[in-house]
C-alpha cells in the first residue's frame, strides 16, 4: 500500500498511528507529498482530485481518501480491533473521531490564514471563530477524557493526533492549563510506541 503524506499532518498521523497499532506498518510504503491550499501537488492530484494528504493507494488499485476512510479501511484489513461493529460504543467512537477531525479543521484554516494568506488579507474575526471552536472542542474532550482511559480506538488516536499537532503548531495556547484529566490522559496515550514514532519532528 502506498500513503501519500506530509510528515506534519495531523491526518496522516492518525493513519501511521492505525497502521502501527494493526501491525501494517511493514506494508505502508510512504510516499511524499506537498499539499498546499492554492499551489496544487499535480502528482497528488492525479490520484486525488482534491488534492490533499493523506492518500492511500491500496494493492489493488484502489484509491482511498480521506483520513477517517483510511483509517477504517486499515482497521478492517487489520483485524477490525480499532472500531466496534455495533452498539453505543460504536458511535461513542465515531463521535469522538469526528469531534478531533474537527479541532484539527479549524486549527489548520488558522494556520493557513496566518501562513499562506497574504498579511493584509487576513481576518482576525476568521481566526478567532476558528480557535473558539478549538477551545470549545478541547472544553468536551476534557469532559469526556474519563472514559478515554482504557481505549486505543479511531476515536482516542484521532483525540491524541489533534492534540499532538496542538503541542506542534500551538504550543502557547497552554491547552493543558484548564483541562488537567487530559493533560494526564494525553501523557499515558502520546507515550504509546505509535504515538512515539509518528510525532512530527
Amino acid at each position: 500500500m502506498k500513503l501519500f503524506h506530509s510528515a506534519t499532518s495531523p491526518f496522516v498521523r492518525q493513519c501511521v498511528v492505525c497502521a502501527h497499532e494493526l501491525g501494517l506498518l511493514g506494508h505502508l510504503e510512504l510516499v511524499a507529498a506537498a499539499p498546499h491550499p492554492v499551489t496544487r501537488d499535480l502528482a497528488l492530484a492525479a490520484s486525488n482530485p482534491l488534492g490533499k494528504v493523506p492518500t492511500l493507494i491500496a494493492d489493488d488499485g484502489l484509491v482511498l481518501y480521506d483520513s477517517r476512510v483510511i483509517c477504517e479501511y486499515l482497521n478492517l484489513r487489520g483485524g477490525g480491533r480499532l472500531l466496534p461493529m455495533q452498539g453505543p460504543i460504536r458511535w461513542r467512537v465515531l463521535v469522538d473521531q469526528a469531534l478531533a477531525d474537527g479541532l484539527l479543521d479549524a486549527a489548520v484554516l488558522v494556520r493557513y490564514e496566518n501562513t499562506v494568506r497574504p498579511e493584509n488579507l487576513r481576518w482576525s474575526d476568521w481566526t478567532d471563530g476558528q480557535l473558539a471552536k478549538v477551545a470549545a472542542a478541547l472544553d468536551e474532550l476534557e469532559r469526556l477524557a474519563a472514559g478515554f482511559t482504557e481505549r486505543v480506538d479511531l476515536g482516542t488516536i484521532a483525540v491524541g493526533c489533534a492534540l499532538g499537532y496542538l503541542d506542534f503548531r500551538y504550543a502557547p495556547l497552554g491547552w493543558r492549563e484548564r483541562r488537567p484529566r487530559l493533560a494526564r490522559w494525553f501523557a499515558a496515550f502520546g507515550a504509546r510506541p505509535s504515538m512515539a514514532a509518528s510525532a512530527p519532528a
